[in-house]
């Protein structure tokens, strides 16, 4: 009989923007993996480790080297159950990862269900699924990022600016000021010219600090980014003049809807998502990478339009007794549970009615299951079936901290 707890083996991708060899996270994680052949090489870049059953980066049960989904597919009603089965079949429906951030993302939203499909019909290599993509990010270490836009009064204090009135429509300035004018100033400063990019971001930084008031901050931004990519990258004037930028501490998350425009900065984070792989970028990477603008422009949403909308705040879970609090964002196919440990404290977890991957992101210690004691050390990925509690305990004189993502 396959069991509910299924230790996995993750992969690694490598992007330009994670974190070199043993400073990723990601990477860290995945060589922690008992018996595994990943070996960490200090001169690559390591970005994400995928959880879960999504085919480009499937997760492998490590005992036998079987795909996930291979024996979720053979084990539904135990595994899955019948609610989360009727709804969204044998596939996982939502896919955690951990990302390890040494600088910007492309600048991205992820399309909805209706343009998705759309883009899956003309291009399925790229677009590989007709999903949609709502997603979180809880912070692991302090993390920065660009999300949503900021409320329209200071865009408009920005666009006051001479040198930025360019992109106002015709006939607007200091008229109305609203979101078919932010629209319109997103489409233009990403279609304009690269020397005139790197006009603007050079007079923008000749201003003086007093003449910024609160927008004093970008000044010290602009040369991060641009020494990220180039100064001539539309991604720059978008983000810095038009995003909210964030800071977060560890346990602090953000939801990102489908068709939000973000860009995350730097830091480590565990991010759940939809299952899709679906991005259209704009920013922050080679012209030859960008998706079509046109496209973006449609998809493209105005929430949240302060950094506090963009706010996920926790609470406490009745999944729980005590020590576990749940994110749970306005969208059906995830929540995720965090359990914080220390000297040898535990915490039941309760039967949760659908399949969960729970990921241990600091210290050591122990899950009891009515048919096993597992060991439980950073790093460590399981899948765990529904309808099964589980008692999870730190290490004497230690910490354990443990993400769960699920759906039921």
């Amino acid at each position: 009989m396959t069991d509910s707890f299924i230790q996995l083996k993750c992969s690694c991708n490598n992007y330009p923007w994670g974190k070199k060899g043993h400073e990723s996270l990601a990477a860290k994680y995945c060589a922690q993996t008992p018996g595994t052949d990943f070996r960490i090489e200090d001169n690559v870049e390591y970005a994400e480790m995928w959880m879960g059953t999504y085919p480009t980066t499937p997760s492998f049960v490590l005992s036998s080297g079987e795909k996930l989904q291979d024996v979720l597919n053979a084990n539904k009603e135990k595994l899955i159950g019948r609610k989360v089965l009727s709804k969204y079949g044998s596939d996982l429906p939502f896919l955690p990862k951990i990302l390890s951030i040494a600088k910007a993302l492309p600048l991205q939203l992820h399309p909805n269900k209706d343009i998705a499909s759309e883009l899956h019909k003309k291009d399925s290599d790229k677009f590989a699924d007709a999903n949609h993509k709502p997603e979180i990010a809880v912070a692991l270490s302090d993390f920065e990022l660009f999300v949503g836009f900021k409320p329209l009064e200071e865009i408009h204090s920005l666009f006051e600016f001479g040198f930025l009135q360019r992109f106002l429509p015709s006939g607007e300035k200091g008229s109305k000021f609203d979101d078919e004018t932010l629209q319109f100033i997103c489409g233009a400063l990403l279609r304009a010219r690269g020397d005139v990019v790197r006009e603007v971001v050079q007079e923008f930084q000749t201003q003086p600090k007093e003449k910024l008031g609160q927008h004093a901050y970008l000044l010290d931004l602009f040369p991060r980014i641009q020494d990220q990519y180039t100064v001539e990258d539309n991604g720059i004037l978008v983000a810095l003049f038009c995003m909210n930028y964030m800071k977060l501490k560890a346990g602090e998350a953000v939801y990102v809807p489908q068709d939000s425009i973000h860009a995350y900065l730097s830091g480590d984070i565990i991010e759940c998502m939809a299952r899709s792989d679906n991005v259209l970028n704009t920013g922050f990477c080679p012209q030859a990478d960008r998706d079509s603008l046109d496209v973006f422009l449609k998809a493209l949403t105005f929430e949240p339009h302060n950094a506090n909308k963009a706010i996920l705040p926790s609470k406490d879970s009745d999944k729980g007794s005590g020590k576990t609090v749940v994110y749970a964002p306005p969208a059906e196919e995830f929540n995720v549970l965090a359990t914080a440990l220390t000297d040898g404290e535990e915490e039941t977890i309760k039967e949760i009615h659908g399949p969960s991957i729970m990921v241990v992101t600091k210290g050591s210690g122990s899950m009891n299951t009515p048919s096993h004691n597992l060991n439980l050390k950073e790093g460590y990925v399981f899948f765990v079936g529904q309808g099964v509690e589980s008692r999870l305990k730190a290490d004497p004189k230690g910490e354990l901290v443990v993400y769960r993502a699920y759906c039921e």
